[in-house]
């Protein structure tokens, strides 16, 4: 809230008096901030972060701190608030907050604010490139104080260090980190390529990931996916991520793509372009030697590392690239072995065109070297991404703080330079120097602010492979497609045919079908009609046992006829014919167990044909004696005879009737067909002559 001012109480006139005096007898070269109330600041050339004394615990009483911001000329200067939480019971009279265009006597004020809790979404713009920033503290029971962020005004998204993901509803976003980031009291859990817990600070998990500068701040790609059940832990950047357990969402940095590994672990950088000042060598109680080379500081690598003989700050490790390359980073661990539990916890970085004039990797706007945090234990991998990229052929690291040992593995990150600038050709270096007073003036060397070249090539990939990329999978599923089409439409034609059998009629041809088409044919002619064949007892008496062999057609039908035995008699044996519908047959069910055993000879019926009648032709024997009937009578005979002579007639017709169910019927009526008169109208039996051939009466 913004409140005028009102009188002040006795005793506290004096006290506010002598700390604003302290402010102004301040020396100007004390820097941007002034006074004792300052909390966490860092004031970058675009944006920055400043935090009250204590931040977030309460502040002090009677504090003051004052914070002159200066950007570009031409710019002006825009303030967010990312927590507010000053005392307003004086009305701000001893608890507040001022904001002025311009520094010194001639600033104007923007606006006082106090309040707990107060809520300040909008953001507050000066007038000019140069705003001063006010804090007083009188006497208060409460209030954490206040976080702010800074930047131009042409970054119209700006957000705070304590902004995170689940802020925003958007899957993906591009916001504006400010420099100042890194604050002791945000926590993250995560790291790249796995993604970050939406609870943590989208700014600080930036500079964690590489893609801004703690110092610089920068714009950041954000894409919003499902959680993960665990988020691991990782030191980079000076910043260690914690680890995490199951969140509802994480959130990834879109980035250049320029992080890979440059060969140290891969080994595409030979042993030969790997050089160091000196390396440990001791013999172990077997007398056998050991040796720490230069080519055994490869990350991930199994065995010792590289280790310097002597412990001092002139101690390097180099690296030739063969070539100028896009270096955006460097992982690093300890000796990695347990016995030898050595390390480097600092270093900087140098490098070169030439591997004769070295320049130590600086910041932008920062007039001191750039040092990197090492490892803090043996093992763990550490990461440092430079921002902007180093451009430059030969690399090397200079430690500058270690645990019992100077010994380190190491891999660079990057990518290939490719702009129009050709890469210098240079002459591989001589071996280097062992003086440490020789490197110490190659050291001196480089107190000037290097030149980084900040660009960002984009990778490039051609439409021949982007479409090869394509069109390989789609063949590769069409031909697979094709492949299984085919093997499943050979399997069931096998199928298929192993179900009908090999000697089995096609489906249009099976007797249901048949016998449903046959009451849409016309009748038969009378002239298809079978004629029965009459035989007198004389004839059948020539007839002998197992001489009287079936001539059977050879065409299919749909009843198979019965088995007819040699012996006449077996004719009372049930019969296979299908009877007349509605009717059943005369003769009497003797029980053949209780009959004499007969000598039966076996034959096997074949189908009629099927321009026949439908039901086989019942045999009828003529018991009295009738005459037979004429020779010339056309018949179809379901006998085979054997051979193309006529059966022999011979045989008696006692055995006949030994199975007559009435004494006083001296005939047997078997399976009677349609049209044809029932028992007792005709004592007589029916054969059927075999066509076409002689009839004999006996010898």
């Amino acid at each position: 809230m913004v409140s005028p001012e009102r009188a002040l109480p006795a005793g506290t006139r004096p006290a506010a008096a002598a700390r604003l005096l302290l402010l102004l007898l301040l020396p100007r070269g004390a820097g941007a901030q002034k006074g004792d109330g300052c909390g966490h600041t860092v004031l970058g050339p675009e944006s920055g972060t400043l935090t009250s004394i204590n931040y977030p615990q309460t502040y002090p009483n009677s504090t003051v701190c004052e914070w002159e911001i200066r950007v570009k000329s031409g710019q002006r200067v825009q303030l967010k608030f990312g927590d507010f939480d000053i005392e307003d019971s004086d009305a701000c009279h001893f608890n507040y907050l001022r904001v002025y265009n311009g520094i010194g006597p001639t600033r104007t004020e923007i606006g006082k604010y106090c309040g707990l809790g107060f809520q300040m979404d909008s953001l507050i713009e000066s007038k000019s490139n140069e705003v001063t920033v006010q804090f007083m503290s009188g006497t208060h029971l409460s209030g954490r104080g206040f976080l702010a962020s800074y930047s131009t005004t042409d970054k119209s998204d700006l957000i705070t260090c304590l902004d995170n993901a689940s802020h925003f509803s958007e899957p993906e976003f591009n916001k504006y980190c400010p420099a100042g980031c890194v604050i002791p009291f945000a926590d993250i859990s995560g790291t790249i390529p796995h993604g970050y817990s939406d609870s943590s600070s989208l700014c600080m998990a930036g500079v964690h990931a590489g893609v801004v500068s703690n110092i610089l701040g920068g714009q950041i790609d954000v894409v919003i996916s499902k959680g993960i059940p665990y988020y691991e832990s990782s030191l980079a950047n000076n910043v260690t991520s914690k680890v995490g357990l199951l969140s509802a969402s994480l959130f990834t940095f879109k980035t250049s793509g320029c992080y890979g590994t440059l060969g140290m672990e891969s080994g595409v950088i030979p042993d030969s372009q790997i050089t160091a000042s000196s390396s440990l060598e001791w013999p172990d109680q077997t007398g056998q030697s050991h040796m720490w080379t230069p080519e055994r500081a490869r990350l991930k690598r199994p065995g010792p590392p590289w280790a310097a003989f002597t412990t001092d700050v002139y101690q390097w490790l180099q690296i030739d690239l063969n070539k100028e390359k896009r270096i955006t980073g460097i992982i690093t661990t300890g000796s990695t072995i347990a016995e030898y539990y050595y390390y480097i916890s600092a270093y900087r970085i140098l490098y070169s065109d030439d591997a004769q004039k070295w320049t130590v990797y600086r910041e932008p706007g920062v007039d001191q070297d750039k040092i990197f945090q090492g490892n803090t234990e043996y093992y763990q991998e550490v990461r440092n991404n430079f921002i902007p990229p180093i451009i430059a052929r030969f690399v090397r690291v200079n430690p500058l703080k270690w645990h019992q040992k100077i010994a380190m593995k190491v891999e660079l990150l990057g990518c290939q330079f490719s702009i129009g600038r050709a890469p210098k050709l240079t002459v591989p270096p001589p071996p280097p120097p062992q003086s440490n007073d020789d490197f110490s003036l190659q050291t001196d060397k480089t107190t000037s602010t290097p030149e980084i070249k900040n660009t960002t090539v984009t990778p490039t990939v051609t439409k021949d492979v982007a479409l090869a990329a394509v069109l390989v999978p789609v063949l590769v599923m069409v031909f697979t497609t094709l492949i299984l089409i085919l093997v499943c439409a050979w399997h069931w034609r096998n199928r298929k045919k192993k179900a009908e059998g090999t000697y089995d009629l096609p489906y249009w041809d099976r007797a249901g079908w048949w016998k449903g088409m046959k009451q849409f044919l016309p009748a038969k002619s009378a002239e298809h009609e079978e004629t029965p064949v009459r035989y007198s007892n004389s004839e059948v008496s020539h007839l002998r046992p197992r001489e009287v062999p079936t001539i059977l057609q050879t065409e299919s039908a749909e009843y198979a006829q019965p088995l007819v035995g040699g012996i006449v008699g077996t004719l009372h044996q049930r019969s296979t014919f299908k009877p007349e519908e509605g009717k059943e047959a005369s003769y009497a069910d003797v029980d053949p167990y209780n009959s004499p055993v007969q000598e039966v000879y076996h034959a096997y019926a074949e189908p009629l044909p099927v321009t026949g009648p439908e039901y086989a032709t019942p045999i009828i024997m003529d018991m009295s004696g009738h005459s037979t009937a004429p020779l010339g009578v056309s018949s179809i005979s379901t006998f085979k005879a054997t051979g193309n002579q006529a059966p022999p007639i011979v045989g008696t017709c006692n055995k006949l009737l030994a199975r007559t169910d009435s004494s006083s019927s001296a005939h047997a009526l078997y399976d009677t067909p349609k049209g044809m008169p029932g028992p007792g109208s005709s004592v007589e039996l029916v054969y059927q002559v075999p066509q076409s051939m002689p009839h004999f009466t006996g010898s």
